[in-house]
């Protein structure tokens, strides 16, 4: 990464080289509030305005209340806009909330079978390591891909 005036700036990738774009050190206050619940997700995977909107709406966050005390909030807020995925200036619509609609989510699962998201082992598409065992170090290679039966 890149710093320049005090803020983080995502190098560009090559196509086929995206995955490498997660691997950014996850703050220790993401990852102690976040992955209490859920896998603390790589900034990467989401834009800026998807990342201030999960934070905006933490006290109704997916069905459960995940609030935070405003200088956590607005520290989380900062880091993830940082080293969110930049932005796509032909991206049709409001960026999405959640990972599994993003358009790079869905281009790279689109080969799926719907049926597979209900398999007891992986439960919902948001269980990234159900497939991924190295997503929870933003690794998500197809060759390291291991799909439960």
């Amino acid at each position: 990464m890149l710093r320049t005036a005090k803020r983080l700036v995502a190098p560009a990738w090559a196509d086929g080289d995206e995955h490498r774009l997660a691997r950014v050190p996850l703050l220790p206050t993401y990852q102690q509030e976040c992955s209490a619940c859920h896998l603390a997700y790589a900034p990467s995977l989401l834009p800026a305005a998807s990342w201030r909107r999960v934070m905006r709406e933490l006290p109704q966050h997916f069905g459960s209340d995940a609030s935070l005390d405003a200088q956590t909030v607005a520290q989380l807020t900062q880091w993830l806009e940082a080293n969110a995925r930049p932005a796509r200036r032909t991206q049709d619509g409001p960026a999405p909330n959640r990972i599994t609609q993003s358009a790079r989510f869905v281009h790279e699962h689109d080969e799926l079978p719907a049926g597979i998201w209900r398999r007891k082992a992986i439960g919902s598409p948001a269980n990234c390591m159900a497939c991924h065992p190295q997503a929870d170090q933003g690794r998500f290679h197809e060759h390291d891909i291991q799909i439960p039966r």
